[in-house]
C-alpha cells in the first residue's frame, strides 16, 4: 500500500508536466490548413489532408500516424486540418510524461526526472513539431515509451515487460524507421542486465510473435490501396512499391550524403542546434548523466548510448531540409541524462549540505532544485516566440484565394499543396484539374499526382506532361483544355514560364494565371 501510494505521488509532477506542456502546445497550435513550405512545412499539408482522408503518404508510409491521428479528426470542434494539428500536441504532451516516467526510473529522483521532461518539451525544435501535422511526436511518444518500458522491466524482472516492449518496439518501427536503432540498443541492454534471457527459447518465441505484431499496422499500406483511397500517394499495393515506401523510396539517396571530411563541419551545425534547445548547464549536466552511467550503470549507458550514436551519425550524413528534425530523439537521450546528471548532484549536494544540518542543508537543497528547474524552461520564451503558429492562416488565405478566384474548369499547377485539402477533405472546387509536375520520383511506376485521374505514372506523363519537372509541358496540354494557373510555392517557380515566353499574371499572394505566348 505505501509503495502504491508513492507511486501515485511520484506521477503527479509528470502529469503536471505533460498538462504544462500540452497547455502551452494548444495556445500555439496551427488553427486550420497550412501550406507547402521549405524548410519549416515540407510535409504538413499532405500530412493533414491524408491523415482526414486515410490516405496514404509518402516513404515510410507512416502508418502508425495516420491511423491514430485519423481518429482527431472525429473532435467536434475545429476544422479537419486543426484535429490533426490537435494530434501532434497530445503525442508531445504524452511524450513529456513518458519521458518523465523514464527518468525517474533511471534516476529515481523526481526533481531529475522533472527537469530533464521539461527540458525536453519546451525545447525549441521538439515544440515546433507540436504545433503542426507531422510523424516526430508521435516518434518520441513511441521512443520514450519503449526505453521506459526496458527500464521498467529491469526493476521488476517481469517478463511480461519485456514483451510489452518488443511489441513497442515493433510498433515504433511503423511510425518512424529510425527508432530501428533501438533494436540493437535493447538487445545489449537485455544482455547486460541477465543474459539468460537471451536463451530462453519461449520468450524468445513470444517476443518475436509479439515484436511482428507491432508491425501488423504496415498491413494497413496495401490493404487501404486496394480500397481506392482518395491519396494513394505511391500506392504500395504489389510487393515491389510496398518495400518502395517502407524501406524509405526515394528518400535514400538522402541517407551517407557526407563524407568524413565535412562530418566537422556537421558536428558544429548539430551542437549549435542543440544548444538552441538545451540551457549550457542541462547539456553539462547531462554529460554528467551519461559519465555517471557509464561508471556505475553499463546497461542503461548502453541502452542510451548506442541509439544516440546511431540517430547522430544518421543524421549527420542525411542530405534533407530539415535535418534539425531528426536530432529529436537525440535530444530526448539527452534529457534523460540530464535526468541521471541531476539526480546525480542533487544526492551529492544533500550528502555535503547535510553535514551543516539544519535550515542551511534544507534550503540549498531547494536552491540547487529551483535552479535546475528554472535552467529547465530557460528557453521557454525563445521556443514560444519562434513556435507560436496560433495566428497562422496562410494556408487558408491560398485556399481560399483558389477557391474565389480561379475560373471554373481550370487547370492549377502545384506542388504538395494544401489545394489537395481543398478538394477532398472540403470536397470544394472539385471542377479544378490540380497536376504536380514538379519535383518527383520519376523511377516509380505510380505516383498519385493529378486530381481527379487514377492513373499509373507512364499513363499521367503522357496524357498530363508531368514528366517535364519544368511545368512547361503539363501548362502547354492544359491550355488546350481552359484557363491554366499556377500556384508557386517553392519548387513551382513561375521563371521558367517567363522564359519560355508566357505572361504570367499575379493573380493574388502565390497565385498566377499562365497565358500561353
Amino acid at each position: 500500500m505505501k509503495r502504491a501510494r508513492k507511486r501515485s505521488r511520484e506521477a503527479y509532477p509528470g502529469l503536471a508536466a505533460g498538462a504544462f506542456a500540452l497547455g502551452l502546445y494548444a495556445a500555439t497550435l496551427a488553427p486550420t490548413t497550412l501550406p507547402y513550405d521549405l524548410p519549416e512545412l515540407p510535409d504538413a499539408a499532405m500530412l493533414q489532408m491524408q491523415a482526414c482522408v486515410l490516405g496514404i503518404t509518402h516513404p515510410t508510409g507512416y502508418p502508425s500516424y495516420l491511423v491514430l491521428t485519423h481518429l482527431f479528426t472525429y473532435l467536434p470542434f475545429g476544422d479537419c486540418a486543426y484535429a490533426v494539428n490537435l494530434a501532434s500536441a497530445v503525442y508531445a504532451a504524452l511524450a513529456v510524461v513518458a519521458v518523465y516516467w523514464a527518468g525517474l526510473l533511471l534516476a529515481r529522483s523526481v526533481i531529475a526526472a522533472l527537469v530533464g521532461a521539461l527540458a525536453f518539451g519546451v525545447g525549441t525544435t521538439f515544440w515546433s513539431q507540436a504545433v503542426i501535422a507531422e510523424v516526430y511526436t508521435l516518434n518520441a511518444l513511441l521512443v520514450a515509451l519503449s526505453l521506459g518500458v526496458l527500464l521498467l522491466w529491469r526493476e521488476q524482472r517481469r517478463d511480461r515487460y519485456l514483451l510489452l516492449a518488443a511489441l513497442l518496439l515493433g510498433l515504433c518501427l511503423t511510425n518512424h524507421m529510425t527508432s530501428g536503432a533501438l533494436l540493437p540498443a535493447a538487445f545489449l541492454f537485455v544482455a547486460a542486465v541477465e543474459r539468460r534471457k537471451l536463451l530462453e527459447w519461449r520468450l524468445i518465441l513470444k517476443g518475436a510473435g509479439l515484436f511482428v505484431l507491432g508491425l501488423l499496422p504496415y498491413a494497413y499500406l496495401p490493404l487501404r490501396a486496394s480500397m481506392e483511397p482518395p491519396m494513394s500517394a505511391n500506392k504500395p499495393d504489389t510487393p515491389e512499391r510496398f518495400w518502395y515506401v517502407v524501406s524509405g523510396g526515394n528518400l535514400r539517396g538522402t541517407f551517407f550524403a557526407f563524407g568524413p571530411g565535412e562530418m566537422p563541419g556537421r558536428m558544429r551545425m548539430y551542437l549549435e542546434h542543440l544548444f538552441e534547445n538545451f540551457h549550457w548547464v542541462l547539456v553539462e549536466v547531462g554529460l554528467l548523466g551519461f559519465l555517471a552511467l557509464l561508471v556505475w550503470d553499463r546497461a542503461a549507458a548502453l541502452l542510451l548510448g548506442v541509439p544516440y550514436a546511431i540517430w547522430l551519425v544518421h543524421a549527420l550524413g542525411n542530405n534533407i531540409v530539415d535535418v534539425e528534425l531528426y536530432f529529436i530523439p537525440t535530444y530526448l537521450v539527452l534529457a534523460l541524462c540530464v535526468s541521471r546528471g541531476g539526480a546525480l548532484l542533487l544526492s551529492e549536494a544533500q550528502v555535503l549540505l547535510g553535514r551543516l544540518g539544519g535550515a542551511p542543508a534544507g534550503f540549498g537543497a531547494a536552491a540547487l532544485s529551483g535552479l535546475l528547474l528554472l535552467a529547465s524552461l530557460a528557453s521557454l520564451p525563445r521556443a514560444y516566440a519562434a513556435n507560436d503558429m496560433s495566428g497562422y492562416y496562410r494556408g487558408r488565405e491560398i485556399l481560399e484565394t483558389v477557391a474565389c478566384r480561379v475560373e471554373p474548369g481550370s487547370t492549377v499547377l502545384h506542388h504538395r499543396s494544401n489545394l489537395w485539402y481543398l478538394v477532398l477533405v472540403e470536397e470544394r472546387r472539385r471542377d479544378l484539374t490540380l497536376v504536380d509536375p514538379f519535383r518527383h520520383n520519376r523511377e516509380v511506376s505510380y505516383a498519385d499526382l493529378v486530381w481527379p485521374a487514377e492513373m499509373d505514372l507512364r499513363t499521367t506523363d503522357r496524357v498530363y506532361g508531368t514528366d517535364d519537372p519544368s511545368g512547361l509541358k503539363s501548362a502547354r496540354i492544359a491550355v488546350r483544355r481552359g484557363p491554366v494557373y499556377l500556384l508557386a510555392q517553392e519548387e513551382a517557380d513561375p521563371r521558367p514560364f517567363r522564359e519560355a515566353g508566357w505572361r504570367v499574371v499575379r493573380v493574388e499572394g502565390p497565385l498566377y494565371r499562365l497565358l500561353p505566348p
